[in-house]
């Protein structure tokens, strides 16, 4: 019987539904003799290991003479772990080195079976539950049964690829794996250099800033370290400038301002931990994101719609607030709404609505929404004493009707959700042209959103384009179900892939990165 008598045993990790614990145990390891494991450390993953030495009625699999090729393979792949932004001594690295492969020993063989499970696990679905991170969190994770996984790869011999088979098969997955070698790398080099505060630097300017600048951009490959005049900001360094600009997702305007110097000062390290916390969160989504499916990112505002592994189409978009924060989470895309009405949350009733209304009384029609009652009874407004009228247990239920002022614009597109949030056109429209667009309380609006419907509706019976475009703008609520669902999933990343630069940094607008590492 698989021996956990002697083990300090915690919650299984990794077992059928793969029920992750939000972090990694610790370890406690004592070699008791020259090749033998520790006489304690704590099971990660009991209940699969359990099964998976039941199956093979008990017989090692990693020690002994005839075994020894696999935990060195084993071994190996521990060692590589941290090319997926994972530490090799999550996985007891050390003592597994320290071990003698020849001599058959079940304490060893069980902390090797603990190591493998535990990086499957991980590469699978994730370090963490993404649910500790994100309470939203509603994606399918990926599941396996990994005792029978384990088995196969022992009996083909095939180690390290069936771990690194278990990883994010997503082209975006192995970008950022790039992206984290490079930076390392650059790591290993030491710190690169700092530009020293002082007024914004454009080109024609001349001093020893201008010189820390080419340095900085030098480090990341952006320019040559090579110049005749290296305290001169000429063409070149202003292209190299706008290069980084654009990797660091600021206005590539070639001028190093404020924002522009934080983030060359931001610490190489840093960018290894950010690339680090986004390697996570790829590992948290299902393999299968749909054929044609649409992609928010909302630490990006931009919306992809993707057919077939390629973008087809972006959008800009505005998300929530920080303290209105638009949630993580996937769901299907059913109908879209044209010129919908817009029924008003109680909560943003009487937040916002009410204290609109105390000031301007007028609002309620000129906006055109209708008041209701707790009787379901239309009121009329002007009756109502808005001055006097509480927040709290707000007494009436809001609507605003089709038309160029509703909230909702001349769209919506739903995917039922417990969070009541869906994507919308809004009468804002200028709030698009910020470059920071967190400005709503939680649904997503979405810029040139007819040319989205248009896309959506594509397979929708009886509407084409020309007819989308014919009824919105009108004053009727029209619904347009769609002939096949629409994955749609709402992330946050904070590294992503970029034809241009490999990958782009964007802010952590929501701060959850430190979560996460």
């Amino acid at each position: 019987m698989y021996g956990v008598g002697n083990r300090r045993r915690s919650s299984d990790m990794i077992h059928e539904t793969l029920k992750m614990t939000a972090g990694v145990c610790a370890v406690f390891l004592m070699l008791s003799s020259p090749g033998s494991a520790a006489t304690s450390f704590d099971c990660r993953a009991c209940e699969t290991a359990e099964r998976f030495y039941e199956a093979r009625e008990e017989a090692l699999a990693w020690t002994g003479p005839a075994n020894a090729h696999l935990l060195g393979d084993l071994i190996e792949a521990v060692q590589d772990a941290s090319t997926h932004g994972l530490s090799p001594e999550d996985y007891h690295l050390a003592t597994l080195e320290a071990l003698d492969p020849h001599i058959a020993d079940q304490d060893s063989d069980e902390l090797a079976t603990d190591a493998y499970l535990s990086l499957a696990a991980h590469l699978l679905a994730g370090r963490l539950n993404p649910v500790s991170m994100e309470p939203d969190w509603t994606a399918a994770r990926r599941g396996r049964d990994l005792a029978a996984y384990l088995q196969g790869a022992v009996s083909s011999g095939a180690i390290r690829e069936s771990l690194e088979a278990l990883a994010p098969a997503q082209p975006g997955y192995a970008v950022l794996r790039d992206a984290l070698a490079h930076y390392r790398a650059l790591a290993e080099e030491g710190s690169w250099p700092v530009v020293e505060a002082g007024p914004a630097l454009r080109p024609g300017d001349r001093g020893p800033r201008v010189a820390q600048l080419r340095a900085r951009l030098a480090a990341t490959g952006d320019i040559d370290a090579a110049s005749d005049d290296a305290e001169f900001f000429d063409e070149a360094l202003a292209t190299a400038v706008r290069a980084f600009q654009h990797r660091a997702s600021l206005e590539a305007d070639g001028i190093v301002g404020s924002q522009t110097l934080v983030q060359l000062n931001t610490l190489v390290t840093d960018r290894v931990r950010q690339i680090e916390a986004n390697l996570e969160r790829w590992r948290w989504l299902p393999d299968d994101l749909g054929r044609r499916h649409i992609r928010v990112n909302i630490a990006d505002y931009r919306l992809e719609a993707w057919n077939n592994g390629v973008v087809e189409r972006t959008h800009d978009v505005i998300v929530g607030q920080l303290f209105r924060r638009t949630p993580v989470f996937s769901g299907n895309m059913s109908y879209l709404v044209l010129n919908p009405w817009w029924e008003t949350p109680s909560s943003l009733a009487a937040r916002d609505k009410l204290p609109a209304f105390r000031r301007d009384p007028d609002a309620v029609n000129r906006l055109g929404f209708q008041v209701i009652d707790r009787s379901g009874n239309l009121v009329d407004p002007d009756t109502i004493d808005w001055v006097n009228t509480p927040a709290a247990g707000f007494p009436y239920r809001l609507r605003q009707a089709p038309g160029p002022l509703n909230a909702l614009g001349e769209v919506k597109f739903m995917f039922p959700n417990q969070h009541n949030v869906y994507l919308h056109d809004t009468p804002s429209r200028g709030l698009f042209a910020q470059r920071q667009r967190n400005f709503s309380s939680g649904c997503v609006r979405v810029r040139d959103p007819l040319e989205l419907a248009q896309w959506v509706a594509a397979d929708a019976d009886g509407w084409t384009p020309e007819r989308l475009m014919t009824v919105a703008g009108g004053n009727t609520e029209t619904r347009v179900s769609l002939a096949r669902h629409i994955p749609v999933h709402i992330l946050y990343s904070t590294v992503v892939p970029d034809e241009v630069s490999g990958v782009r940094f964007l802010n952590d607008i929501y701060v959850r990165d430190q979560a996460v590492l």
